[in-house]
């Protein structure tokens, strides 16, 4: 019977490592603080706004709230996103999407600045993503699948990982971060042939399709780790993931539940980065005094 890798543990070892660094910034007026900007009121969006208030509660730190009709301009969007931008108490800016179709996406995107960019939305976070640069910060998801693995003394260098999606979310930044750990990695999505076979030659499989239980025993053998990205509701309306964790949990060495898995460790993430992202901003308040 497989492993379970839950999200508790690793979220408890990011807030301990996080203590010493909040309470220096707090020792010099900082406290590390998420604006978190929405369109409209989505049940997904909602939620995982209420889950950084609790998780940003927990670790000391604040969350600016900027709530947006559903039908607000791509003006007033970009205004507080400017205001995000000039607001030197603000350290880090979570812009929820898919935004609405008549909001030009990639351009709102583009005026966040790359330094408060903790979710990796800008095209310089993401060219850091691939070129092993400096600037901004992977997307949080992605991000806490390497937590994960972490956490869990996963091994990645000479192994090989499948990952199956391709959104810049998830698929490509992994696959970039696990290349950095010298993993050699398969990058899959729905158009690829033989997944299966592909899949079962994997020592880790990182699932990330938004294909609810899409994913049964065929794809895996025994010894692999599996991570599942996936968030879904089934036709009963049961949160799941991409993998259809009960026929898999039995053949595989190690499994990351839908709920308790991956979801929970992003938020913990997320604000690592803006804990980050409030260091820098410090260190350059401090050289320009």
């Amino acid at each position: 019977m497989a492993e379970l890798l839950k999200g508790k543990p690793v979220v408890e070892s990011i807030a301990a490592d996080l203590a010493p660094s909040i309470a220096a910034l707090k020792q010099t007026g900082v406290t590390p603080t998420l604006a978190i900007v929405r369109v409209g009121e989505r049940p997904d969006d909602l939620s995982y706004e209420r889950t950084a208030r609790k998780r940003a509660e927990s670790l000391g730190c604040a969350v600016r709230p900027f709530a947006l009709d559903a039908f607000a301009p791509q003006e007033e969007l970009e205004a507080v996103l400017r205001e995000v931008n000039h607001d030197a108490t603000i350290h880090g800016c979570l812009l929820f999407r898919p935004l609405p179709s008549f909001i030009d996406e990639t351009q709102v995107c583009e005026l966040l600045d790359p330094q408060k960019d903790i979710d990796g939305i800008t095209l310089a976070s993401l060219a850091s993503v691939f070129t092993d640069g400096a600037v901004g910060y992977p997307p949080a998801t992605a991000a806490a699948c390497m937590h994960m693995l972490d956490h869990y003394r996963v091994p990645l260098e000479g192994k090989h990982v499948v990952v199956v999606g391709r959104s810049l979310v998830v698929g490509k930044p992994v696959s970039m971060l696990l290349l950095r750990r010298n993993a050699s990695v398969t990058m899959c999505h729905s158009k690829t042939e033989n997944l299966p076979a592909i899949c079962r030659s994997a020592d880790v499989v990182i699932c990330a399709t938004g294909r609810a239980r899409g994913f049964g025993a065929e794809f895996f053998s025994p010894g692999q780790t599996v991570l599942d990205v996936g968030i879904n509701f089934d036709a009963s309306g049961n949160l799941c993931g991409d993998v259809d964790f009960d026929a898999v949990k039995p053949i595989v060495a190690a499994i990351t539940p839908v709920p308790g898995g991956i979801g929970t460790v992003t938020t913990s993430v997320t604000m690592a980065h803006t804990v980050a992202a409030a260091q820098v901003a410090e260190q350059c308040a401090s050289l320009r005094l």
